[in-house]
């Protein structure tokens, strides 16, 4: 496996239950037994698997035919490559924060690389609740400034991170996904989603040919970038809010 693929496939294990999956399909030769041992549901479990696999760019599991059992799965040199190298980079991580016990908050978004530029810690509040049939969930969260927020994400990924109340998470979101009003605007923006929005005051604003691209500083901390509609103008200093569909609002864990 190249280094670029095993850093993206590594990346964010010591959160998640990808790898957990994995560990279990090796011990026991089931991906139906690894789910039941993990606590997510055996679409949950192919899911992260397939997702591993994609990370990794090589086959981590393979599906056995026939037998007594009726077949089953069966991890490979590469999967079991994976997870040794798993428990090495856990192994590390555990000492390099040890040393640096004492201040929690810098570690946070340590080895997360990504063009969302939209990054904010929050926590998750009781009562994720099931939407579309079980298909999707929503998760209540609430900022370092007592504002609320929604996130839908689907079961699956909901399981495999164990998202539950109490847990501190990172919310992220592309700029280009959020739409930047004065805080006079009383109308949401039409979408079929669920909106979440985040007041501030400009901090930087920069103006292209149709809109500018603005940096909201968040009451109680962080900053949240969006852009304004074609006509609006906004100045550094002015109240404004953030507005966002609840589906682009991406979960992660550190």
């Amino acid at each position: 496996m190249h280094p670029d693929a095993l850093n993206e496939a590594l990346g964010h294990t010591s959160s998640d239950k990808r790898l957990e999956v994995l560990r279990r399909v090796a011990q026991s030769g089931s991906i139906s037994q690894a789910a039941r041992e993990t606590g997510v549901s055996y679409k949950a479990a192919w899911q992260a698997i397939d997702t591993l696999t994609t990370l990794s760019g090589a086959e981590l599991v393979e599906r056995t035919v026939g037998g007594a059992g009726g077949g089953g799965a069966r991890i490979t040199p590469d999967g079991l490559q994976l997870l040794a190298l798993a428990d090495e980079l856990a192994q590390a991580r555990r000492h390099v924060l040890a040393q640096f016990s004492g201040h929690p908050g810098l570690a946070g978004g340590l080895g997360l690389r990504t063009s969302m530029r939209n990054q904010l810690p929050c926590t998750i509040l009781a009562g994720i609740e099931q939407a579309d049939a079980g298909l999707l969930v929503t998760v209540r969260l609430r900022t370092a400034g007592g504002f609320h927020l929604s996130a839908s994400v689907t079961r699956e990924s909901s399981d495999l991170l164990g998202l539950h109340a109490g847990l501190s998470v990172l919310v992220m979101c592309k700029a280009t996904a959020v739409a930047v009003h004065p805080a006079v605007h009383d109308a949401l923006p039409t979408a079929v989603n669920e909106m979440c929005s985040l007041p501030g005051r400009v901090q930087r604003c920069s103006s292209g040919a149709r809109r500018q691209e603005v940096s909201l500083a968040l009451d109680g901390g962080g900053s949240w970038v969006g852009f304004t509609e074609q006509g609006l103008s906004l100045q550094v200093g002015d109240a404004a809010c953030a507005w966002m569909a609840a589906s682009a609002l991406v979960i992660g864990l550190s």
